[in-house]
């Protein structure tokens, strides 16, 4: 993994679960680091899955940037649909 690719994993996962908390509703019990980790996290996990499938990861590639947006949309949209609702009684 080259620092161009790490960056840019860093960058997509921050801006997807940054935005994502504005989506998940505020009666969910998420605090705002967990979406925001989970799409860093996510991020990093697609340019490794990329290097193993061949992707030139030598630099910053189409394939790589798309796949590291659906892995961090899919952690961050399993995040939001398993969080506590915090119901209020």
């Amino acid at each position: 993994m080259t620092v161009s690719s790490l960056v840019t994993a860093l960058l997509v996962g921050a801006a997807l679960g940054a935005g994502a908390r504005w989506l998940v509703p505020a009666t969910r019990g998420v605090p705002f680091w967990v979406p925001v980790a989970v799409a860093v996290g996510a991020a990093v996990l697609a340019t490794v899955v990329a290097r193993f499938a061949g992707v030139d990861t030598s630099g910053v590639s189409a394939v790589e940037v798309f796949l590291q947006v659906v892995f961090a949309a899919a952690g961050v949209a399993l995040v939001a649909g398993t969080a506590d609702r915090g119901y209020s009684r």
